[in-house]
């Protein structure tokens, strides 16, 4: 029997399991062209349940292209640096991608926030280099999609500084790979504590909800676009890669 003025017991979901152990990916590259831009600094790193680093590589190329300023801006690695300092870039992609591969064979699910751009210059990037690419990476965890869908009527920016001040995470040193990297795996961490019911999902329904999301999204960008500023606007698909233009 319940008593008058007695606490009410509520009934609290756990976090998903998937996001107890992550591996999480971020590169800083020379522009935003996923085709012709070019790796400079990339981290992928192993976080346990409450989002500390387990393992961390790092990783400084010379990407063999002059770095534009409006790049070196955002990232603070010149040309000079990455020439002086930076190791092939043949090789360090070839490292980038034997991590990862053998992060989602040990069974991490793989945070990259907005994945179609990192995923897909990481591609052409093996390609350029010789370098067996990914091919279809899984399972894959982008905060940005999810957060676009799960919290769709917030308004303001969804940078990842932005949705790290929303969900609580402190991000220090924006735009180095490290930190982005390991601040996108606590934003998914605190995405999934803030909505459990909702991605209550294994990795293979949480992957193919994010392509339809995505999708979704795409599709709502291309509207506006349409309405607001040009007619012919076609949005770009891919998710978590981008596919080749025709």
């Amino acid at each position: 029997m319940a008593f008058e003025g007695a606490p009410v017991a509520v009934e609290t979901r756990p976090r998903p399991a998937w996001a107890d152990r992550l591996a999480v990916f971020d590169l800083e590259t020379t522009g935003i062209d996923v085709e012709t831009s070019r790796v400079v600094t990339a981290n992928i790193s192993l976080l346990d349940a409450a989002g500390e680093p387990v393992r961390r590589r790092d990783w400084l190329a010379d990407p063999g292209v002059p770095i534009p300023e409006q790049a070196t801006a955002v990232h603070g690695i010149t040309t000079a640096h990455a020439r002086a300092e930076g190791r092939p870039a043949a090789e360090v992609v070839a490292e980038i991608v034997t991590e990862l591969r053998r992060a989602l064979d040990d069974g991490y699910a793989l945070v990259v926030y907005n994945a179609p751009y990192d995923l897909s210059l990481l591609h052409h990037e093996s390609l350029r280099h010789g370098v067996l690419p990914l091919v279809a990476p899984f399972p894959v965890i982008d905060p940005l999609v999810i957060d676009k869908q799960l919290d769709r009527y917030r308004k303001g920016k969804r940078t990842l500084e932005a949705s790290s001040a929303h969900y609580g995470v402190t991000l220090t040193d924006a735009h180095d790979a490290g930190a982005d990297a390991i601040a996108a795996g606590r934003v998914a961490q605190a995405i999934a504590s803030a909505f459990p019911a909702e991605l209550d999902l294994d990795l293979v329904q949480l992957h193919a909800a994010q392509h339809a999301w995505h999708d979704a999204q795409c599709d709502s960008f291309e509207d506006y676009m349409r309405r607001v500023r040009d007619p012919q606007f076609t949005a770009r698909r891919g998710w978590p890669e981008v596919p080749p233009r025709p």
